[in-house]
């Protein structure tokens, strides 16, 4: 049969066997167990034949898919193009007889080949007949054209070098469950080729900051990543112990203080690129560890650092993707530099409709803020906060285009030099694409005396509960001391660029092993301590000890029946769940209520549940209360929970109900 022609039949029953797995439900756990046996008695015959695919250590791979197909020429007919050896993954194969066909997948892309009995002699050809799709093979022979005009591989020699003894996820239609990517990401890129280019677009950026910097002098340079003081940034820290020195010690919440230190010593323009670890929420931006650049300048200012900041994002986009203009999560973003700088106060002013400027005294500004519907529950009530907060809640989600919002209150801002016009002002900018922050900079704080009383502020913050608040640092007040020159600093997330320039709407998907709940986690600590768990029932609990319990009085004013009647108590299904940013206490739900429309609703519940372990549950709701403004969300209805307290202590239970409740199941 001619080879055109097997190559079409090939073709046709590749393109049917697509057709059928696209409607095809998954297999089942006892055919898959079925394949992985039958994979691994495949192994133990080639063990038992001498022919071992895991005794190979090495093959001669010499040529790889992408560059031989751009760089092949036809040959005149009669002669033989030219000899490669390559190596890969076979990702298809299809049997016919004496030839066959096989696609075979290396670092840089998918190559056909052609396999025929005749070629590779009767043995090998049998042995290749038993070959699985995720097989890693190794192939010589000469380069083609096929009379369907596809440059491939007419093979004369192919050998198993790894056997696969798991069959890929949905052969044709590649890994869809999200989690299972994440969690599986080698298989992920196995069976996602697109996949790859993200990853591929973060090296490149990466390359490109350290070019870009390395230009302009400045050195790279690494620092700790245990420290005996968490600090550089407001944040919960992770906390680990050190056995020899028997001291607990913190993973690092930023690379700030050592970087400056280095100033001090004379390194004038230094930078680092490392993971930072913060011990807090996860949600579509945030993963517990994550990727930034942090670099400081001596004899420069905020506003040098600004320059950076959008230099070396814009030149990034026009390198690597062409074009200034990107598009992330459905907006048009346009990077061409000369990007919009505006004051805290003019963005407040612009968008909220507070002049802060014209207001001086601590309550003014408070009360001025609460009458737009700011929250300052558990706030300090002082004019920086109330400035900050008005920002936080309801400009940030304003900005889509590029926007360095600058003079930043010395409230939020613990390391920055105040500024000379306004002291209650600091030196500092944000840099915010798509209501998305992306640089942080400031002109940096070189007054220990200033810096000292900034620490003792964080130090009084941190006694009232704030953990995330700063702790105090002789050894860097000790260093400003020897003196530090004025300096601009700056810290830009790395994983976030990538989103940008990835339209990717995770950073899970910029990640390449993405922090995740384990599939067997135990119970919470959280829920532990407070004595609730939402995955067992209490019968199957044992005994629970009431003895201690203390339940508040019941209500002794009567509601009419008509007056209950009018609370709407629904089932919900949890869609999303995430941590409220600077909030401790408020998760964020994104409910299934069975209209086919999401509902939002906040619930100050995260000091007992971490928010993944919530998504999936079903709850119950009153989901006819009006909106309500909850650090900026609009919190539309209240979860229901159970209070009481034991020995002073207050213990909470979200009810949790039968998954088999529809969402939308009204309650009597």
């Amino acid at each position: 049969m001619a080879n055109e022609t097997l190559e079409q039949l090939g073709n046709a029953l590749e393109a049917a066997q697509q057709k059928i797995g696209a409607v095809a439900e998954e297999v089942s756990e006892q055919a898959y167990n079925e394949l992985v046996a039958i994979r691994r008695e495949k192994l133990r015959g080639l063990q038992e034949a001498g022919n071992d695919p895991f005794e190979l250590t090495s093959y001669p791979q010499a040529d790889f898919a992408a560059e031989v197909k751009e760089s092949f020429v036809d040959v005149p007919e009669g002669e033989q193009g030219r000899s490669v050896c390559m190596a890969g993954r076979m990702m298809s194969k299809r049997v016919m007889g004496k030839a066959s066909f096989a696609d075979l997948r290396d670092t840089t892309g998918n190559i056909q080949l052609y396999v025929r009995r005749d070629d590779v002699g009767v043995e090998e050809y049998q042995a290749f007949k038993k070959f699985d799709i995720g097989d890693i093979i190794g192939v010589r022979g000469f380069v083609f054209r096929t009379k369907m005009g596809e440059i491939s591989v007419h093979v004369t020699e192919i050998v198993l070098l790894s056997k696969s003894l798991l069959p890929l996820p949905e052969k044709f239609h590649g890994l869809k469950d999200r989690e299972a990517r994440y969690r599986q990401r080698y298989v992920d890129l196995i069976v996602n080729p697109e996949v790859r280019k993200t990853f591929e677009v973060r090296s490149k950026f990466i390359r490109h900051m350290r070019n870009y910097l390395d230009e302009r002098g400045y050195m790279e340079v690494e620092t700790p990543v245990l420290n005996t003081i968490a600090g550089g940034a407001a944040a919960r820290p992770f906390v680990t112990h050190h056995n020899t020195l028997d001291i607990d010690m913190y993973m690092r919440i930023a690379t700030e203080l050592p970087l400056k230190r280095l100033i001090v010593g004379g390194i004038d323009r230094v930078y680092e690129i490392g993971r930072i670890f913060r011990n807090e929420g996860m949600d579509p931006k945030h993963n517990p560890e994550f990727t930034t650049i942090e670099l400081y300048e001596a004899y420069a200012d905020f506003h040098d650092m600004m320059d950076i900041a959008e230099g070396v994002l814009s030149t990034a986009a026009k390198e690597i993707l062409g074009s200034y203009r990107v598009t992330w999560l459905g907006n048009e973003i346009d990077l061409t530099p000369g990007w919009k700088r505006m004051t805290m106060i003019d963005a407040v002013r612009e968008y909220v409709g507070v002049d802060f400027e014209a207001i001086s005294d601590d309550e003014e500004a408070c009360k001025a803020a609460e009458a737009k519907g700011i929250d300052l529950e558990g706030c300090e009530r002082t004019w920086g906060t109330a400035l900050y907060e008005a920002f936080d809640q309801r400009v940030e989600e304003k900005l889509i285009q590029p926007t360095f919002i600058t003079m930043y209150p010395v409230e939020v801002s613990p390391l920055t030099k105040r500024s000379p016009k306004d002291p209650r002002l600091t030196e500092r900018f944000e840099l915010f694409i798509n209501h998305c922050e992306f640089a942080n900079a400031f002109s940096e704080l070189n007054d220990p005396i200033d810096q000292r009383g900034r620490f003792e502020h964080e130090l009084a913050l941190r006694e009232m509960g704030n953990d995330e608040a700063g702790m105090m640092d002789e050894d860097f007040i000790n260093a400003l001391e020897y003196g530090l020159p004025p300096t601009g600093g700056m810290g830009i997330g790395i994983d976030r660029c990538v989103m940008l320039l990835t339209d990717s709407d995770s950073i899970r998907d910029v990640i390449l092993f993405p922090t995740m709940k384990p599939l067997d986690k135990p119970e919470s600590a959280k829920r532990a301590a407070a004595g609730t768990n939402c995955a067992v029932p209490a019968a199957e609990q044992g005994p629970v000890d009431f003895s201690k319990v203390e339940i508040e009085p019941l209500f002794q004013e009567f509601v009419d029946f008509e007056t209950f009647a009018k609370s709407d108590f629904r089932a919900v299904k949890v869609k999303e769940c995430t941590a409220v940013p600077k909030s401790k206490k408020l998760l964020k739900f994104v409910l299934d209520d069975g209209t086919g429309e999401d509902r939002v609703i906040l619930s100050g519940i995260h000091d007992t549940y971490e928010p993944e372990e919530l998504v999936g549950k079903t709850l119950i709701a009153i989901t006819n209360l009006p909106p309500r403004k909850m650090m900026g969300i609009d919190s539309c209805g209240m979860i229901i929970s159970a209070v009481h307290h034991e020995e002073g202590v207050e213990k909470l239970h979200c009810l949790m109900v039968d998954d088999h409740i529809p969402a939308g199941a009204k309650l009597y």
